[in-house]
């Protein structure tokens, strides 16, 4: 059995995404901050404050409709072209009205409750989309598919990204390295479990070295960095070769001192999207073009 179709059947059994497709599409529209959704139209002006929606509005062909975005939302290359209103989470509401839009789409956090309560009272629909990781996806790209009106193509490539992701995953009997997210250097802070890079990297073959910490991320000494011994580190951005990495305390984690480190620096490994068949391809063969 693959490693998607096996992380598919955990999330079912989990009850964290149970419906078929077809089925996601009956009832009411409802986000995940549990509002439900109503439309006299589909929207034509939307404002995306999250680059894992925007990215997912121009993926199912629905990019000419964004009218906003956040500075961070620069995917595909088509969405720079659009007006910035700056950060995501407590965004600048005079920004976001100023782009006259008839959908706000915000990351699903209690830092926009105000912001979404202030939309609601000029009379500005919102939506929150939870995209954490891969799990997430497929459900949003059902509920923008229906917000846009185009569920058949939102379907037809969640069905084809499954299909990729499934060809680009490492076979479970590949033994590969145990790998240590670094998120940043000092503090140490170090990805969990509940990561999406984390899942790129078990999907890739790898095991995360901290896969006991059932969160996105944690601060942790380097001591504890060293007492996992991790095969290989790989950096959530920058360069494979960190002025950071040359300091006496690091020298303690054997693949810092040994310099066997892998970089994640492109955008395909900061949010789930439908790119991270590419991400996984990509980390799957720096993981195992030779033994650590």
């Amino acid at each position: 059995m693959c490693r998607v179709t096996r992380l598919a059947l955990t999330i079912a059994a989990l009850g964290l995404s149970c419906a078929a497709p077809e089925r996601a599409q009956d009832g009411p529209l409802v986000d995940d901050a549990g509002r439900v959704l109503a439309f006299e139209h589909s929207p034509r002006r939307i404002v995306s404050l999250s680059p894992a929606t925007t990215e997912l509005l121009f993926a199912l062909g629905a990019g000419d409709r964004v009218v906003g975005r956040t500075r961070w939302c620069v995917d595909p290359p088509e969405a720079e072209q659009v007006t910035s209103v700056g950060d995501g989470l407590n965004p600048s509401i005079e920004l976001v009205v100023a782009q006259r839009p008839e959908l706000v789409l915000f990351y699903h956090s209690p830092m926009n409750d105000g912001a979404i309560a202030q939309l609601e009272r000029l009379g500005i629909a919102s939506a929150s989309v939870k995209l954490d990781g891969l799990a997430d996806l497929r459900r949003a790209a059902i509920l923008m598919g229906r917000v846009t009106g185009d569920s058949v193509r939102a379907d037809s490539i969640v069905r084809a990204f499954e299909q990729d992701l499934d060809a680009a995953a490492a076979p479970e009997s590949l033994e590969g390295p145990t790998v240590l997210l670094l998120a940043w250097d000092n503090p140490p802070i170090v990805i969990g479990a509940t990561s999406f890079l984390s899942e790129v990297v078990t999907l890739a073959g790898g095991r995360n070295a901290f896969a006991d910490l059932d969160q996105p991320s944690a601060m942790v000494s380097i001591e504890a960095i060293a007492a996992r011994d991790p095969d290989v580190v790989l950096l959530a951005g920058g360069s494979e070769d960190p002025d950071w990495a040359r300091r006496p305390e690091w020298q303690v984690v054997r693949a810092v001192a040994e310099r066997r480190m892998v970089s994640a620096s492109g955008t395909e490994f900061s949010h789930p999207s439908f790119r991270a068949a590419r991400a996984v391809a990509q980390l799957r063969a720096a993981l195992h073009e030779e033994k650590w």
